[in-house]
């Protein structure tokens, strides 16, 4: 059985941070503002071909905070190396914590029924594009300028070549790109 299939879906300011320092996102809220009615760029679509998320510890925690939850339809993993993550009652069996690596979880989860996930939370999607674990990424450009903050990408130990599968913008400035990580196979002489 091949893998799960791991995609973000994710904006990011200008200068490409996240989150504000202390992982705030007031910004975007700010910036969804100025959305067209009834605009979610995509968001929904992308939603229906996902059949789980994994997120990281702290956003997590971020998302614990939203009323109501925005994942009642969908499984959540949370990945954390801590055992000091309390999964909220009221959740039930929707939300699983996890210590897998990131490969073992992509490859446990087809045994489950999950084919493709959503991968949330920075730190997360770095540690996946760094296993080279990310096979689509849709990324959302808010004109915006925060000038520091969390980064969505990080070090890598190796190029990533990706491919543009569509660009699309709006009137209020926000610019959607969409791409999937281009493989190569090896060619044997």
């Amino acid at each position: 059985m091949t893998r799960a299939q791991a995609q973000v879906f994710i904006a990011t300011s200008l200068d490409g941070f996240i989150a504000r320092p202390d992982g705030s996102l007031d910004w975007l809220l700010q910036a969804q503002a100025t959305a067209p009615a009834g605009e979610d760029f995509g968001y929904a679509a992308f939603m229906a071909g996902i059949d789980a998320l994994v997120m990281g510890r702290k956003t997590f925690e971020t998302v614990l905070a939203f009323d109501p939850w925005p994942f009642p339809d969908h499984p959540v993993h949370v990945m954390s190396r801590s055992d000091a993550v309390t999964v909220p009652e009221a959740l039930g069996h929707g939300v699983s914590m996890t210590r897998l690596a990131p490969a073992d979880l992509l490859q446990q989860l087809p045994h489950t029924g999950v084919q493709c996930v959503y991968l949330d939370g920075g730190e997360l999607i770095q540690a996946f594009l760094a296993a080279d674990l990310v096979d689509r990424m849709t990324l959302t450009t808010v004109p915006v300028l925060l000038g520091s903050g969390r980064r969505l990408f990080g070090p890598l130990p190796a190029d990533r070549v990706w491919t543009i599968d569509g660009v699309r913008h709006w009137d209020n400035g926000f610019v959607q790109a969409r791409y999937s990580r281009a493989r190569f196979d090896k060619v044997v002489a």
